[in-house]
């Protein structure tokens, strides 16, 4: 059962809520998530939750605040005032200077046309920059090269010290939706449907002076690209709102691979299919991308599918993962996965391989279902034989984490720390392992009472 630490919170959305197809009861054996911290703060919806360090965050959304947030206890450590409309993306900026030593930066855009750098450490503005023409939707740091990167209806190239080093010309209205850094001082920046691939350069003068230039652009996507994430210094993916995942070379930018049957139950025969004239974009957009070495992890609609980058195909699925679109989707260190949805539910899910009979019937097909023909007889044993040498995977429900009433927008891992997700209800919800924090109380209290009992002793 979950514990109330912080009062405030809205009534939990009640199980019997839930239609999806997987539930699961109070007793969540490997669901560590027992407590939780109501966090209040924000006047609007909170779309934003970026890491600072191990133990801090930042949060941002419409309300045009940003607040500053220990992971551990649930402090409010500052209140960022400076933008007047809400905030359109942020990133934290680590920088480290000879002279300074380390210093704990975040960058915040907004609708307002601004962008404000802040030092997390003191809470204070370090600098602000009004020139923008239009809103800037994505911000990236090249930690590499020191410089960031705000995209908008242009691609703009900034040091540090908030002074600009190069820009590209005016792209179209409706701007770069996602940036990301490739190999060898490129990036690739989503722009509707095109990918355009742009390289940085120094100056070769000796001078503060950049240049950005776009080297080719890339019109393999169908619809406009929703998500884009690196997947190592050799490959990056991106997804689009019908449903599209193409892989990339990173390096010569060529497809590799593509996936464009998330909802199609023929190419996924393990799950139930579902009778319908059409889907909507919902149903099928990719919301979320994240990935390791191995899988690429995709929220498409309401469901999650595990991606197989040497394989080249999904080997798991969830199609009905959420009663609502997935919002945001990340891979723990063990073989878990956690997401969030509109429906205001996050869940935790696990990477379980399959036991599989030997004599377990194969099918390839309709027809084959009546074993019409020779060749159907061959082709069965053709993919029985690919079925026994090739590991099939599963997802299982393992934890159902109902705090929020509306849609959660995303979250953070912070390991033995917990898990920090927001809302559109505008709270913050800081999951504990209860076990955890309960061995922790006890022991506060066993020194607190030792403490006691030396006193006493003394006196």
């Amino acid at each position: 059962m979950l514990r109330w630490l912080i009062g405030g919170g809205r009534e939990p959305q009640g199980l019997a809520e839930k239609s999806s197809v997987q539930t699961i009861g109070e007793e969540q054996i490997q669901n560590p998530y027992t407590e939780l911290l109501v966090l209040k703060g924000h006047q609007d919806i909170v779309r934003f939750l970026v890491q600072i360090d191990d133990c801090r965050f930042a949060s941002a959304g419409d309300d045009g605040i940003i607040f500053l947030w220990n992971a551990q206890t649930g402090e409010k450590l500052y209140e960022l005032h400076g933008h007047t409309h809400k905030i359109t993306a942020i990133a934290p900026f680590s920088s480290s200077d000879g002279t300074e030593g380390k210093t704990d930066l975040i960058i915040t855009a907004s609708a307002d046309r601004t962008v404000i750098v802040w030092d997390c450490t003191s809470g204070r503005q370090v600098q602000k920059v009004s020139c923008f023409h239009s809103t800037v939707k994505c911000l990236t740091v090249l930690q590499r090269l020191n410089v960031w990167l705000s995209g908008g209806s242009d691609l703009c190239v900034w040091n540090r010290k908030l002074v600009l080093l190069c820009k590209t010309s005016h792209l179209t209205d409706a701007g770069i939706s996602a940036l990301v850094e490739l190999p060898k001082n490129f990036v690739a920046a989503a722009v509707g449907k095109e990918l355009i691939i742009f390289r940085l350069s120094a100056s070769n003068n000796g001078s503060e002076g950049w240049n950005v230039l776009e080297v080719k652009r890339l019109v393999d996507h169908q619809d406009n690209i929703s998500s884009l994430v690196s997947v190592s210094d050799l490959i990056f993916v991106t997804g689009s709102h019908v449903g599209e995942l193409i892989v990339w070379d990173a390096l010569d930018w060529t497809k590799q691979a593509s996936e464009c049957n998330f909802w199609d139950s023929s190419v996924h025969p393990d799950v139930q299919p579902e009778i319908k004239l059409s889907q909507s974009p919902n149903e099928t957009s990719v919301q979320h991308l994240t990935s390791d070495e191995e899988c690429v992890f995709a929220a498409v609609g309401k469901g999650i599918y595990v991606y197989n980058l040497q394989m080249k195909r999904v080997i798991a699925c969830q199609r009905t993962a959420h009663d609502s679109s997935v919002l945001h989707i990340e891979k723990l260190p063990n073989r878990q996965l956690i997401s969030c949805s509109e429906d205001g539910s996050v869940r935790i899910w696990e990477l379980r391989e399959k036991q599989q009979l030997p004599a377990e019937p194969v099918p390839t097909g309709f027809f084959n279902m009546w074993g019409f023909g020779r060749a159907n007889k061959q082709a069965n044993q053709a993919a029985k034989k690919m079925q026994e040498n090739t590991p099939m995977y599963f997802l299982e429900l393992v934890g159902d984490l109902i705090g929020h009433s509306s849609a959660v927008q995303m979250f953070l891992y912070f390991g033995e720390l917990g898990l920090a997700t927001c809302s559109a209800d505008h709270l913050i919800i800081l999951w504990k392992d209860g076990e955890r924090e309960s061995s922790l109380r006890s022991l506060a209290l066993f020194k607190k009472l030792a403490q006691n009992g030396d006193l006493q002793l003394k006196l």
